[in-house]
């Protein structure tokens, strides 16, 4: 199946935007909140314009945002209403069952709770405002920012790095002090175990 890859130019409501996964850290939204406000009003549009919200156009022609999650929670909760979308493929006459395994079989879809257990897409929030906290996706942005990692295309690669360090750090000690889980973190990127892992930047033999 082509892509579609159809700007919609018009406004598209952010209450009515579909979530593909369970959660999202929390402080990475905190992040995107302070730099939209940071940004100011003039830029605003300009901002908005460059950042389209990619999704799938699924049954009832509902729209399922596949990436930039944390993004459209974060404008939700800066009381920014509508934004615009790309749209990346058109499945609106699937049934859902027959929706959901395309978008499980081409990797669009993260159904995992903040424990790192699959769940099924019932427990998937029907609108952005009702993901959950996963501390570990936050300490996984994080760790991408200073370095620990490479920025990657692969779809939820940070959940991928999140699921890494949930098995290896406790919970409490990212909750606790998370500068200090950051480092612990970044020690543990650079390990030959994290070598799977998409935009890894470990040390290579010379």
């Amino acid at each position: 199946m082509e892509p579609v890859r159809e700007p919609i130019l018009h406004p598209v409501a952010i209450t009515d935007l579909r979530p593909t996964q369970i959660t999202v850290g929390m402080l990475e939204v905190a992040a995107k909140r302070k730099a939209w406000r940071a940004r100011g009003v003039d830029k605003a549009a300009d901002f908005l314009g460059r950042n389209m919200i990619p999704v799938i156009l699924g049954p009832k022609d509902r729209h399922y945002v596949i990436d930039h999650h944390h993004l459209a929670l974060a404008l939700h909760q800066e009381n920014v209403d509508r934004v615009l979308i790309t749209v990346i493929a058109d499945l609106h006459r699937l049934e859902p069952d027959a929706f959901w395994f395309v978008l499980d079989n081409h990797g669009w879809m993260h159904a995992y709770d903040d424990q790192g257990r699959r769940r099924g897409t019932e427990d998937i929030p029907k609108s952005v405002e009702d993901l959950i906290d996963d501390p570990f996706r936050s300490l996984a942005g994080a760790l991408r920012r200073v370095g620990g990692f490479a920025k990657d295309t692969t779809l939820f690669s940070e959940f991928l790095w999140a699921d890494f360090l949930r098995r290896r750090i406790r919970r409490k000690d990212v909750e606790r002090d998370f500068d200090g889980a950051v480092e612990q973190a970044l020690a543990i990127a650079r390990s030959e175990d994290a070598g799977y892992l998409p935009g890894w930047c470990g040390p290579t033999a010379e």
